[in-house]
């Protein structure tokens, strides 16, 4: 899925929890574009509706400064008007198209993730009416599920850009081991090859995306991580290992092991409780046929389950 793909499911489950907490009929919203076919830099294209009765809202280009929303992006703090057409803390470049969307009382919530706004939620009624603190709170809530859905795709973005660097050097060694072992055991050589400091950095990417990808919204990135941890896992296995049947979350917990974190902090990577962590860890182990954390790690690694 691409990038706007992906922002257009996050928008949309965001739109749909702020017409549901606040009850508002319309809801509408976009994040930050630039270049010459989005209104430029510094503009959030309207690109989803929710409970719209026209198409006239969907593509505006909506610049900081400029409207209720473009006022909300300038100050990065929700702002609302009760009778938008007259309203006098507001510039009006967008009215006709609120006009025929018959909009009148209208909240904007700034969407902003490390201090940098992205984009805008839109609640609005075809009344005017004050919209009051609960209302407004629904809507900031639904600015933080996307604001959070962003900082993960973020993280997962710069995670597997850190794996593509670091396999660089890895995949070199390993080819170069690989050729000269000629058998099962290269995997070993591709390690000492490529240098235990590198390794030890693709293991902790691993463990990370491991960690990272329940919590990815958009289907596409998740299985792009997913494979990319696969790949990382079986990079040292010879070339046939043992199906322990272990479960995704199993491998999980085995991977932040891998890492080093005690239990407690497993549980707070994969959002999980620590007594659970604790279940899944002691059935990995019974499944490699393991007594000690260590000699789970070390099974997981030779069945090509861990790099």
């Amino acid at each position: 899925m691409s990038a706007d793909g992906a922002d257009a499911v996050e928008m949309r489950a965001a739109l749909v929890r702020l017409r549901r907490g606040t009850g508002l009929p319309v809801a509408f919203g976009g994040l930050m574009a630039g270049g010459p076919m989005t209104g430029g830099a510094g503009s959030v294209r309207i690109g989803e509706l929710s409970g719209a009765v026209t198409g006239a809202l969907r593509g505006l280009a909506i610049a900081t400064g400029n409207g209720l929303g473009g006022k909300a992006l300038a100050l990065s703090r929700p702002c609302a008007v009760t009778d938008y057409p007259v309203s006098r803390h507001i510039s009006h470049e967008y009215d006709a198209a609120v006009a025929a969307e018959g909009l009148l009382s209208v909240l904007a919530v700034p969407v902003v993730v490390r201090r940098r706004v992205r984009g805008v939620l839109y609640g609005a009624l075809r009344t005017a009416r004050p919209l009051g603190d609960r209302t407004l709170g629904e809507a900031v809530a639904a600015a933080r599920d996307v604001e959070q859905a962003l900082v993960v795709r973020d993280e997962a973005r710069a995670l597997l850009a850190a794996v593509a660097g670091a396999a660089g050097p890895v995949a070199g060694g390993m080819a170069g081991a690989v050729a000269g072992a000629g058998g099962p055991a290269a995997g070993s050589g591709a390690v000492a090859a490529v240098g235990s400091a590198a390794w030890e950095e693709v293991r902790e990417a691993h463990g990370a995306l491991r960690a990272l990808a329940p919590r990815v919204v958009d289907p596409a990135l998740r299985e792009e991580l997913l494979a990319v941890c696969g790949r990382l896992a079986s990079a040292t296995a010879p070339p046939r290992v043992r199906d322990v049947g272990l479960t995704p979350r199993e491998v999980d917990v085995l991977a932040c092991v891998a890492s080093g974190a005690t239990n407690a902090v497993t549980a707070e990577r994969l959002g999980l409780r620590p007594e659970t962590v604790k279940g899944y860890l002691r059935s990995a182990m019974r499944k490699l046929g393991s007594h000690t954390r260590l000699e789970a790690v070390v099974a997981a690694r030779r069945a090509g389950l861990l790099p």
